[in-house]
């Protein structure tokens, strides 16, 4: 269930309602440019931090098998400070985005906690479809509470609220009380996991992984690419708002996301199937570079949902297929260590995408150059992944 109460955090706070509140109230003041920029860089500063933290966290944890206790102290300050923005005022850019900063550290932090405990809970042959039906939860619930939010937002006064930066206000308290309430379950029930094994399996799995390179060049092609899609993710509707586009269609157009992402990552499954998975990877990134091509010229409503149909498409696609391929190319008798540090990857998606983001925007006065840049994690993805020999990673994992 952590993943049914976290993913209303990523929905409401990173993808839809929070990136609107903040260019269009707490950033009022602001040139629209400019607030996309520190929004970017906000964005980049919590991930980078929390990366920096999570290893020498996670290594105290595991000696003193206080693993639950960490999760809960990251969920705690990711729920506070996301409770606390209901108090945000127009114009005050700076507590808007220390209290974002915060609770960003706070999710992907617990995160990284909560990914630890899944080798305790579920066998090895279980832990795929453990994973699975976890993300499956997670759209689910996600996609529920944000229906909900914005609902509040294009329609306040149906729901007794003032104004629609009432309604932003309240979404961000719902998500803090959804996050919290579907969090008790786990605390309940999943026992803390003994001393020692997590973190330590990491990097000693780290190690390990180095005896089979095809999976390392494709590990680092997943690092790569997948930053670009994290920092798709995190900015669209932030860049969106900025060049002009409505509300009502930009959170819309993330709502229709989360919901066709669904049914089209089984349609790439079949892709698979068809045309092999490397190819539909390919094809998903080629889909990607192609949104940051367009997204350059995006000026009306129209252009952004075409946009996010096509982010739709192959979004939920390329991150399943990218499993399996890793999969294919490790040890079938270590597949749950490697994927314990597959996961812990795929949770930093987007560290360095907002950085790069914001660092071309402000040296070239433009936005749209911000966005071109991080077409490059997908050239570069591209460039790795076709290096790697999948029939040789395949021999060196059935050995």
């Amino acid at each position: 269930m952590y993943d049914w109460a976290n993913s209303a955090f990523m929905t409401t706070i990173i993808a839809a309602i929070f990136p609107i509140y903040f260019s269009e109230f707490a950033a009022r003041d602001l040139e629209p440019a400019e607030a996309t920029q520190i929004y970017a860089a906000a964005n980049g500063a919590a991930l980078l931090l929390i990366a920096s933290l999570a290893p020498v966290l996670a290594a105290r944890a595991d000696a003193a098998g206080s693993r639950k206790k960490m999760l809960a102290g990251f969920m705690g300050l990711g729920v506070l400070s996301t409770g606390a923005m209901v108090f945000l005022l127009p114009g005050r850019w700076e507590l808007a985005c220390a209290l974002f900063i915060l609770a960003n550290i706070g999710a992907s932090g617990s995160f990284v906690f909560y990914d630890s405990l899944l080798r305790h809970i579920a066998a090895p042959d279980e832990i795929d479809r453990v994973s699975s039906a976890g993300y499956a939860f997670g759209y689910l619930g996600g996609g529920l509470l944000l229906a909900l939010n914005v609902a509040w937002t294009l329609s306040p006064q149906r729901f007794g609220m003032e104004n629609p930066e009432q309604a932003m206000r309240l979404s961000f308290l719902s998500v803090a009380v959804w996050w919290s309430v579907f969090a008790i379950p786990l605390f309940l029930r999943v026992p803390e996991p003994a001393r020692g094994s997590a973190y330590r399996g990491l990097r000693r799995t780290l190690g390990e992984l180095r005896q089979y390179p095809e999976a390392c060049w494709l590990l680092l092609a997943f690092l790569v690419y997948n930053d670009g899609i994290g920092t798709i993710i995190r900015l669209a509707t932030s860049y969106g708002a900025e060049i002009g586009i409505p509300r009502e269609a930009l959170i819309g157009a993330i709502l229709m996301v989360q919901f066709l992402g669904f049914p089209f990552t089984f349609l790439f499954g079949y892709l698979a199937s068809r045309i092999g998975t490397r190819k539909s990877i390919m094809a998903a990134l080629a889909v990607y570079l192609g949104v940051t091509l367009m997204a350059f010229f995006m000026e009306k409503a129209s252009h952004f949902y075409a946009l996010a149909a096509a982010v739709a498409a192959v979004q939920g696609g390329s991150q399943a297929l990218s499993r399996s391929l890793f999969a294919s190319l490790v040890p079938v008798d270590r597949s749950s260590q490697f994927f314990a540090f597959f996961g812990v990857c795929e949770k930093f998606s987007g560290v360095v995408g907002p950085t790069l983001f914001a660092s071309m925007a402000a040296l070239t006065g433009s936005s749209r150059n911000g966005i071109l840049s991080i077409g490059l994690f997908f050239l570069v993805g591209m460039v790795l992944l076709a290096r790697v020999d999948l029939e040789r990673g395949r021999r060196a994992a059935e050995e």
